[in-house]
């Protein structure tokens, strides 16, 4: 039967999808020499964790590659389109849980939340609310996405309709604008946002994006929320900044390191929200992308193209390597 490698187990509901097409197995361990080892024979292999950037280099079984989310810097896709090694991913399978969390993170800065569950706990219940009128309501801000594809744009619209607000976007291609957000300059949006989201792909014109002068230009009081990926933001600028009270906080789910280091800086601020890289996790969207995953690997398995393939480069050097076996 065809091997189906990966890096995690599946929902259920995909694992049972898999029972009589193939044979699942799941890493042992996600270092890079375990990686490469145990996907030697496999037909697809489906990706949750980095790959190295040798994974495809010499022998191998390998027809693709697929992400169990959007995010595609956990493929070496240069090298798996060197290899004849098709690349796809599922955009948009996790955006509502992603937009979800979001305004969970705004919403818990905004009413400060950290300062309040600790003096509660800590202090008693007049502690907590002592934090109160300090609070501020997430209604009639300017709410500035970076980013406008799936994720923004879910973001963009549970901003506007469910809470009001005026929605600016800054996007490379300034493409796929809904009417209710207004494509500007990413420097106007910094400056007039009172929320930030980032939630641009990393590549290489995003490393370092939020900029200290950018992150110096925030409005006083201004939050900024982190569902991208770590190295857009420039780390010691941030830190700077919250040090010196020239923003409202920050709302982190992704960072340049991770795990993130149990006495990094960013745990000590009371108006920094850290999560561990979850914000696209929930039990409805592991479901989703389990199984959006699995439709794709019995797609390359019946001889087909992924519907979602980043790589078409890749196509002729795969029909090369498996005559007869692509759409």
């Amino acid at each position: 039967m065809p091997v189906i490698y990966s890096t995690h187990p599946l929902h259920p509901r995909a694992e049972k999808m898999l029972a009589e097409a193939g044979e699942l197995r799941v890493a042992s361990a996600l270092d890079a020499a375990t990686l490469k080892r145990e996907s030697r024979d496999a037909d697809v292999v489906i990706v949750r964790a980095v790959l190295p950037p040798d994974m495809f280099a010499g022998e191998h079984l390998i027809r693709a590659a697929i992400r169990h989310g959007a995010g595609l810097d956990m493929i070496p896709v240069e090298e798996a389109t060197a290899a004849g090694v098709l690349v796809a991913n599922l955009p948009g399978a996790n955006a509502r849980s992603v937009a979800e969390h979001v305004i969970f993170g705004a919403l818990a800065l905004l009413r400060g939340f950290r300062r309040i569950d600790r003096d509660l706990r800590t202090n008693g219940w007049f502690a907590g609310r002592e934090h109160a009128n300090a609070a501020r309501e997430l209604a009639g801000k300017t709410l500035g996405i970076v980013g406008m594809g799936a994720i923004g744009r879910e973001v963009a619209a549970i901003g506007h309709h469910g809470f009001g607000l005026t929605v600016l976007g800054a996007s490379r291609s300034g493409k796929d604008f809904p009417d209710h957000a207004r494509a500007v300059p990413l420097d106007t949006l910094v400056a007039e946002s009172d929320i930030i989201i980032l939630a641009c792909p990393l590549n290489p014109d995003t490393v370092g994006l939020m900029s200290r002068q950018r992150i110096f230009s925030m409005k006083p009081g201004a939050i900024l929320v982190n569902v991208s990926r770590g190295p857009v933001i420039d780390d010691e600028a941030l830190i700077d900044a919250l040090r010196e009270g020239r923003i409202g906080g920050a709302a982190l789910d992704v960072f340049t390191r991770q795990p993130l280091a149990p006495d990094h800086f960013y745990l000590g601020f009371d108006n920094v929200i850290v999560t561990p890289h979850l914000a696209g996790i929930t039990g409805e969207s592991m479901m989703r992308m389990g199984v959006g995953a699995v439709e794709e690997a019995l797609r390359v398995l019946k001889g087909e193209l992924p519907v979602n393939l980043r790589n078409p480069e890749a196509v002729e050097r795969y029909r090369t390597r498996f005559a007869g076996s692509a759409g």
